[in-house]
Parts: structure tokens; C-alpha cells; sequence
């Protein structure tokens, strides 16, 4: 069965986004653009579909003109113990860069490790671990 996935409306920032998130987590990365989907409410080279296929997949497109763009309230996307420790850790710093950190990625009381960062694309994300000892084998 098919997982959801994210698919977000970028405010003519979906090049450069998804090719971010490509850089941090890898995958193959597909862009298509308005003018190669017959499309004319956006510029031509504007994002009409691109998509991240890869451990962390994401899609998005550019903004139809009059639309709205990506605004993200109570929601956050999760990568608890999707990939090792210090890969979580990588992909969080990198996340930070120009975004917001609201909680850093660290050990908490109950003793787990996670954190919290919104990206320079608006993207709110939470990303941790539990110990080593607790990991299944």
C-alpha cells in the first residue's frame, strides 16, 4: 500500500526547494515545467510538478498565479528513526541552515532524541531517535 506523501504548493520557490531537499537527503529528482505541461497561468520555466523519490520523498510544484502557497500550522513531518543517528543529525543541521530551530535535536528525559526545525522553505520538521540499546536489530 502507497504512504502518503507531501505535496507542496511553493510561492515560485520549487526549483530551489526540492533541489534542497534532493542535496540533503538524496533520491532522484524529477522537474517539470509549465511550458513542458502546456500550462499558462505561470511563467514558463515555472515548477508545474517536480518530485523527490528517495528515503525522504516529497513533491511540490510552483504556485498557479492567484493560488495559495505553502503555509504550515499543527502539522510537522516526521522522520523519527527513519535513518541512523548521525544521519538524522546531518539532515537537521543542513535542515537548519537559513530555517528556524525550535528545539534542538538532543537527548530528552523520557530517552529519546529528537528535535524540531523549520526550513528556509517553511517546512516544520521533526527528527530524532531512540537510544542505540533501544534500536530493533
Amino acid at each position: 500500500m502507497a504512504a502518503p506523501r507531501i505535496y507542496v504548493n511553493f510561492p515560485g520557490t520549487a526549483r530551489e526547494a526540492l533541489g534542497f531537499y534532493a542535496e540533503i537527503f538524496g533520491g532522484k529528482l524529477s522537474l517539470y515545467t509549465y511550458k513542458e505541461f502546456g500550462r499558462t497561468d505561470g511563467p514558463p520555466d515555472a515548477i508545474a510538478h517536480g518530485q523527490l523519490e528517495g528515503i525522504v520523498a516529497v513533491a511540490g510544484s510552483d504556485t498557479p498565479q492567484g493560488g495559495k502557497s505553502v503555509k504550515f500550522e499543527g502539522i510537522m513531518l516526521s522522520l523519527l528513526g527513519t535513518a541512523a543517528p548521525a544521519t538524522l543529525h546531518e539532515w537537521f543541521d543542513k535542515l537548519a541552515v537559513d530555517g528556524t530551530v525550535l528545539d534542538p535535536l538532543s537527548p530528552k528525559p523520557w530517552g529519546a532524541s529528537d528535535g524540531q526545525v523549520v526550513d528556509r522553505h517553511g517546512l516544520h520538521w521533526l527528527i530524532g531517535y531512540e537510544p542505540e540499546s533501544q534500536v530493533p536489530r
